[in-house]
């Protein structure tokens, strides 16, 4: 969500920022809408300030003796009492449609985004480790995994298409990677641990954008609660309607959940396998904070989620996200794209996002700087710690052997029972 009063005073600023999102010009549609609103809610304040005036007047003219001004006054006040309640319709409905054009808009990339239409012009920052070799042709993790447990039919039987039925020991692998990746967040990473509701309602996926534009991105339940696509939107929204203790900030969270998305958008994209599923699970990480303390949060943030493929020994590369690839949210975002020997390509594993107070605005999330009277916005951060079956296939693909056999990284050991290999079932 954008503040009308940055673009009353910078109309041509905040049409340059959305144009490197792809964005036409918009500010003069809203700062006509926002002039129509103030007129009417100017217009509503004189007519309820004279109902008011005229109304006290009535009793000292009465007093008086003066009939005739109090008629008159009298006439004037029913008149106000017939008038006023159109123009605060009026008022309301200029509001909300000036709250949904600006609920619309996407955040403002920050200058060191990289300008670009789309992934193509993302820009690599950095690389860890170096992808391993192989004396035989390395597969990929949909052919290599329904030999370990990776049941795609199963869950296409129950379900339908991009469900998968783990069994075995790649359920027992899948369970390692999620308490692993938990641990390391709040032991070692310092974010406190959350049990959050999966179930959400129309408010909470506002306050983290989903709504209004995404919709179709997400699965909705009978009675109109939403499943969450991510527990960012529950997690953040902790703090909605908040004015948040300052001595508590910044407040970094973690929670590890089942994610639902009906991927819509994605219609093509990687069918085969455990990339694009409809259920997933993920550690994902929140920092709620002060807008001083947001750009070396976001560095920790993506620290964090490099921890463990570091851990894990997965070759990856850092990337940031051009202002055409980015979420609508987001005013900053680094990608983790870890290194798949079995489609001899770097796919993503985690986003990390810097997104200012755009959420906060729409939460209504707040704080009151020390020695300060007003509140302000805070900023919030999200992002990925990682994604449970994403590194699934990355430590499928990477440790495999060519007897069709899987190494369990030497990071997991502790969480897999003994288990120190995963064997052909079949």
């Amino acid at each position: 969500m954008h503040d009308i009063r940055l673009i009353r005073e910078n109309p041509e600023g905040f049409d340059a920022g959305l144009a490197r999102r792809g964005v036409a010009p918009v500010a003069a549609d809203i700062l006509a809408l926002d002039e129509q609103r103030r007129s009417v809610a100017t217009r509503m304040q004189e007519g309820q300030n004279r109902r008011n005036e005229a109304s006290k007047a009535i009793g000292k003219a009465m007093g008086q003796g003066d009939t005739a001004t109090a008629e008159a006054l009298k006439a004037e006040v029913a008149q106000l009492k017939d008038t006023l309640p159109a123009l605060e319709a009026e008022e309301k409905a200029l509001s909300e449609q000036l709250h949904n054009a600006l609920a619309g808009l996407p955040n403002i990339p920050v200058a060191e985004v990289p300008d670009g239409a789309d992934e193509s012009e993302n820009v690599e920052v950095a690389k860890w480790g170096a992808p391993g070799t192989f004396a035989f042709e390395p597969k990929e993790h949909a052919d290599l995994g329904p030999a370990l447990g990776l049941d795609f039919e199963t869950g296409a039987k129950i379900s339908g298409a991009r469900f998968t039925f783990l069994k075995g020991q790649m359920a027992r692998l899948h369970r390692a990677l999620a308490q692993f990746m938990l641990d390391t967040q709040t032991a070692t990473n310092g974010y406190m641990e959350c049990i959050v509701p999966l179930l959400v309602k129309d408010e909470a996926v506002f306050g983290t954008g989903q709504l209004p534009k995404f919709a179709e991105d997400l699965f909705r339940t009978t009675d109109g609660r939403w499943l969450i696509p991510t527990a960012e939107v529950s997690l953040t929204n902790a703090v909605q309607d908040e004015i948040v203790d300052l001595a508590a900030l910044p407040l970094r969270m973690t929670a590890l959940t089942p994610c639902f998305r009906s991927e819509a958008g994605a219609a093509g994209r990687d069918t085969r396998g455990f990339i694009r599923q409809h259920q997933f699970e993920k550690v994902e990480l929140v920092t709620v904070c002060q807008p001083e303390q947001s750009e070396a949060e976001h560095e920790k943030m993506v620290a964090a989620a490099e921890s463990i493929l570091q851990a894990l020994e997965l070759p990856y590369r850092k990337v940031l996200l051009c202002s055409g690839d980015m979420g609508a949210t987001a005013r900053k975002t680094f990608d983790l794209e870890v290194w798949l020997p079995g489609q001899q390509a770097y796919r993503e594993i985690s986003s990390i996002s810097n997104c200012g107070d755009y959420q906060a605005r729409r939460m209504n999330a707040r704080f009151k700087p020390e020695g300060s009277k007003k509140t302000e916005f805070l900023h919030t951060l999200n992002g990925s710690g990682l994604a449970v079956g994403r590194t699934l296939v990355a430590v499928l693909e990477n440790y495999q052997q060519e007897d069709g056999s899987v190494l369990v990284p030497e990071a997991l050991k502790p969480w897999m029972g003994g288990i120190d290999k995963l064997e052909p079932l079949f």
